[in-house]
């Protein structure tokens, strides 16, 4: 099994651990408020969090799958050549993009939150390992784009 294959089934069990943890804090935190009459005080929150992570990290595991969304009309109908030179730099494209916007960006939010001790509300957790989802998923993302473009055609 490749690196590919060990980091697709790593990051599907996480998605499934993610998912399952949130159907069943939901589901505890409709039974406290409807059946209990005592609302939890820390599931909304959580439920924010964990959306937050199973959106940033399935979308980094879709792009490894090449099932993301995408226009590609232009690039259906160009042929074999110019399809790979649009390929190339579509992939290059958001390399830059993950580059710059997640594993910076979101390295400096990641970095500025655990500077300034910054903690959710309910939970008390510090915002920095909140946040660290952007970079994991913006470094996920590039190297599945770079594994795209040196895999043999």
């Amino acid at each position: 099994m490749g690196l590919r294959q060990k980091i697709n089934k790593i990051l599907s069990r996480v998605l499934i651990l993610l998912l399952s943890t949130m159907v069943i804090n939901v589901l505890w935190q409709i039974a406290s408020r409807f059946i209990l009459n005592n609302p939890s005080s820390f599931t909304d929150e959580l439920a924010r969090y964990l959306a937050i992570w199973l959106g940033i990290l399935g979308a980094a595991y879709v792009s490894g799958q090449n099932n993301h969304v995408a226009i590609n009309l232009l690039l259906l109908r160009l042929n074999g050549s110019n399809r790979k030179k649009m390929q190339l730099f579509i992939n290059i494209i958001i390399i830059l993009f993950c580059l710059g916007a997640l594993v910076i960006g979101g390295s400096r939010l990641v970095y500025l939150t655990a500077i300034l001790k910054q903690y959710s509300p309910a939970l008390k957790v510090p915002l920095a390992f909140v946040y660290s989802v952007l970079p994991i998923s913006g470094i996920l993302v590039i190297y599945y784009k770079i594994s795209d473009l040196v895999k043999p055609t």
